[in-house]
């Protein structure tokens, strides 16, 4: 396997194997710690089920175990992308708020209708209600993403 070396910000150099599990373990931080936040803001709206019909359940724990497994993925998913840009702490929340708009149309206006035979892009009190808890989820992506990375590639 060829190895990639990366100058980081404080001058250190490091494999391309270090730098994707830096950005993977900083992604799933921030997609967990949005998806628990999230996760909360669904549970009060009575929103939980839902995401356990995508499999077939109506069981609150599967809803919870579906919801932390996307969110862990697509907090992934973004620091890895994230990694390719080069962005302060406030640029990083920047973009995991734009991201969290941009799950929000994929997710619950077109795949999770699709998925439950719902009408696709329907805009509802339901569906704007879920359109706060993805913005608030993108920003907090971001922001933990960003400041894991910032503090990672500070160090020496």
């Amino acid at each position: 396997m060829r190895t990639t070396t990366h100058e980081t910000s404080g001058g250190t150099s490091a494999t391309t194997r270090q730098v994707l599990v830096q950005r993977g373990t900083a992604g799933l931080a921030g997609g967990l710690v949005g998806g628990v936040v999230f996760g909360l803001m669904m549970q009060t709206w009575d929103m939980i089920p839902m995401v356990a019909a995508l499999v077939e359940s109506d069981s609150t724990a599967v809803g919870w175990g579906v919801h932390l497994l996307i969110s862990a993925f697509f907090g992934l998913a973004f620091a890895v992308a994230l990694g390719q840009v080069r962005t302060g702490m406030v640029g990083a929340t920047l973009l995991g708020l734009l991201y969290g708009a941009v799950l929000w149309v994929i997710g619950p206006l077109l795949l999770m209708p699709a998925r439950l035979g719902m009408p696709l892009f329907a805009i509802n009190d339901m569906t704007l209600q879920s359109l706060l808890g993805h913005l608030v989820f993108g920003v907090l992506l971001g922001a933990v993403a960003g400041a894991l990375l910032r503090t990672r590639a500070a160090r020496p």
